[in-house]
């Protein structure tokens, strides 16, 4: 059974956030709220706990997870950033956005796209999420609690059950670790993705935000 830590959304207790810091680095993994959709996440390089993470989504270790960064300035100890990319995302974050990015060495390659050596990065805005990141010193994993059907490996369907904050809690209750609860309901709408590997920038997921983000890259 998860412990489930109340936490202020807009003045998140210290104390609080200092208990889930301390677990996340002892391996531990987490249901929290983001501000796009609730996420199962855990320490970027707590290897056991995103091995749980894969196990719990059913992911293929080809899939590439995403993770949240607190800065510009820290993405670019994860990843390459070229000039175009970073204009684009100086005006976009923080925000409702992944970015695809090449990795650098400082990416487990359990995280990876492994044949494109890439990562998505996304630094959110959102109050709670990067007082753990602040607190955590860390990446945290960030992929959606949407579980996959029992009779099928897809984990990333585009259709989310629209479950109450309750019902997420129940479904996630004996596969996590620990739940952030902030009494704020799921929110359904995805990230935009921009896939910022090459010259010009290619939006290949519309989510939240995706028109500001349209305005930037063309």
């Amino acid at each position: 059974m998860a412990k489930i830590f109340l936490v202020h959304p807009d003045n998140p207790q210290a104390r609080r956030i200092e208990e889930i810091q301390a677990a996340l680095q002892r391996g531990a993994v987490m249901l929290y709220p983001t501000d796009t959709v609730y996420a199962i996440g855990c320490d970027l390089n707590a290897k056991s706990a995103v091995e749980r993470v894969r196990q719990i989504k059913r992911l293929a270790n080809d899939k590439p997870l995403t993770f949240l960064c607190p800065s510009l300035s820290n993405v670019a100890t994860y990843a390459f950033v070229s000039d175009t990319a970073y204009r684009i995302m100086k005006r976009l974050i923080p925000g409702p956005y992944t970015f695809l990015l090449p990795a650098t060495k400082l990416v487990p390659r359990l995280v990876q796209n492994p044949k494109r050596k890439t990562t998505g990065i996304r630094v959110p805005n959102h109050t709670v999420c990067l007082s753990l990141l602040t607190a955590l010193e860390n990446p945290i994993i960030s992929t959606s609690a949407h579980l996959p059907p029992e009779d099928t490996d897809e984990a990333e369907s585009e259709v989310e059950p629209r479950l109450s904050r309750v019902e997420l809690f129940d479904r996630l209750d004996k596969l996590v670790d620990i739940i952030v609860d902030t009494g704020q309901e799921p929110v359904y709408e995805v990230s935009t993705i921009l896939d910022l590997t090459a010259e010009k920038a290619v939006m290949t997921r519309r989510g939240l935000g995706w028109e500001a983000a349209n305005a930037w890259i063309n």
